[in-house]
């Protein structure tokens, strides 16, 4: 039977999906619950060929019916649905064998296409499998943020070496973290290791310990974080300043899973996943001859990049209350809450720490903000005082923040907008360049005078005040 079954409780949405099947020929069906769809799997003689839910219902949730549509039909597809784009979500619903994961609000288009890969292909994923509990920092709606979701629970039951790049205070061991509590190694030790805060004369015995008389001072054996993680994971930060001598101990272990402590004669082996992470480019590294090549492609098998705060500034108002409700249960105090205008300017700033820097502010907000409402005029001085954030180097990675924005928040709308914005600064700039004359300010552009001039009018800039010169130019 090649049925799509649709089932969310808002009956917009399957109103929407049943149009849009419908458009493109493709038999649904549509229930309001999960029991509902469940009730009808019992009866019919053959399973839909996909199904599309939402997460959050009445009753048992999508998750329920996703567990239990696997337990009866392992190679059914479900797309899994939710307004709620967290990570929580994204994981459970890959751990329960989710085809994919489609925050709302999305885009009609996307839908069917994800429909129609799923009616082309059978998805094989794991049954469902116990939830883990998750680290309730990592938040997230921004698209660059889902991506981060999606390959974490793609990730769930691999024992793959992770390499995550992201700039300091993004988020990295977080993200290590929650790779290790959604692996099959999750009962196991999670041991992480910053290899740029520990001196280099110390730094081997930490990572491999070492044996008693291996060296002065060392009065007794000790274990190294590759032995305490036997069985788990270790977190390797900031590798991209891991000295040579102990890259080439490393690559060592990773090539043939065994090591030796500092003094010793018999190899340890090493049964552990290693998630590495760095703020810099390892490639330009390697380059510079910085970093051996043959490590790099090593721990590059599975890499991950998370976005700064700066490509994901949706996020602030999300991680602010988190941030303030967190500092809140921590000092045993009333949350505070934060006013619209401040959120508005928080998300202009550059925040160079990233997340780190935004949780410090909370924690700071929540100390010594003399009301319960914060407003601007409550945040520290020098936030105050310092500029909103500046426009990238690379104008392409601005546009592309932008378009991410608004495939987020105007599904849609997002050619048609930006291409009218584009085309606006382009004819503003030539004409302040000429004086307000158009012809000059076609011939700068490369364009026709009579595109400009359309184009003005199209773009509703016939308004715009222009210099008494542009006469003559017309």
């Amino acid at each position: 039977m090649n049925t799509v079954w649709i089932i969310d409780d808002d009956r917009s949405i399957r109103w929407v999906l049943e149009k849009a099947l419908g458009r493109e020929g493709i038999d649904h069906a549509s229930f309001s619950s999960a029991g509902d769809a469940l009730a009808e799997l019992e009866r019919a003689p053959q399973p839909p060929a996909a199904l599309l839910s939402d997460i959050r219902m009445p009753g048992e949730s999508g998750l329920d019916l996703l567990q239990k549509v696997k337990e009866r039909h392992p190679q059914l597809p479900v797309i899994i649905m939710t307004a709620y784009s967290d990570l929580d979500s994204a994981v459970a619903a890959f751990q329960g064998g989710a085809f994919e994961y489609l925050p709302k609000p999305f885009d009609v288009d996307q839908a069917v296409a994800l429909v129609r890969r799923a009616l082309e292909q059978t998805a094989h994923q794991n049954g469902a499998s116990e939830e883990a509990t998750l680290a309730p920092e990592i938040l997230g709606q921004a698209p660059a943020m889902q991506e981060v979701f999606r390959a974490i629970g793609r990730l769930a039951h691999s024992h793959a070496t992770v390499l995550i790049n992201g700039e300091s205070g993004s988020g990295k061991e977080l993200v290590a973290r929650a790779l290790h509590r959604h692996s099959p190694r999750r009962d196991a030790p999670f041991i992480a290791i910053n290899t740029a805060a520990i001196p280099r004369d110390l730094l081997e015995s930490e990572l491999f310990g070492h044996e008693r008389g291996a060296f002065t001072g060392a009065a007794t054996q000790r274990r190294g974080r590759f032995e305490q993680a036997d069985g788990g994971t270790l977190f390797l930060d900031e590798i991209g300043d891991m000295p040579a001598e102990l890259q080439t101990r490393l690559l060592r272990v990773l090539s043939d899973g065994h090591f030796y402590r500092v003094g010793g004669q018999q190899p340890i082996r090493a049964n552990v996943r290693v998630i590495a992470a760095t703020h810099q480019d390892l490639e330009e590294r390697v380059r510079q001859g910085l970093f051996r090549e043959d490590l790099f492609h090593r721990l590059n098998v599975i890499r991950l990049r998370l976005p700064p705060l700066r490509e994901r500034h949706e996020d602030i108002p999300l991680l602010v209350r988190h941030f303030l409700q967190k500092s809140a249960q921590e000092l045993g105090v009333e949350r505070k809450r934060i006013s619209e205008a401040t959120l508005e300017y928080l998300q202009a700033q550059p925040f160079p720490g990233n997340v780190r820097q935004l949780e410090n502010l909370c924690h700071w907000l929540t100390v010594m903000a003399p009301a319960q409402v914060v407003e601007v005029a409550d945040l520290p001085p020098e936030m105050r005082e310092q500029p909103g954030r500046e426009s990238p180097s690379n104008w392409m990675e601005g546009l592309g923040s932008e378009a991410d924005r608004l495939i987020a928040s105007r599904p849609g709308e997002v050619f048609d907008r930006l291409t009218r914005d584009f085309e606006r600064t382009l004819i503003r700039r030539a004409l302040a360049a000429t004086g307000g004359r158009r012809i000059e300010a076609a011939q700068l552009l490369g364009i026709g005078r009579n595109t400009i001039s359309r184009k003005i009018q199209e773009l509703g800039m016939d308004e715009e005040r222009a210099p008494e010169t542009e006469e003559s130019g017309r």
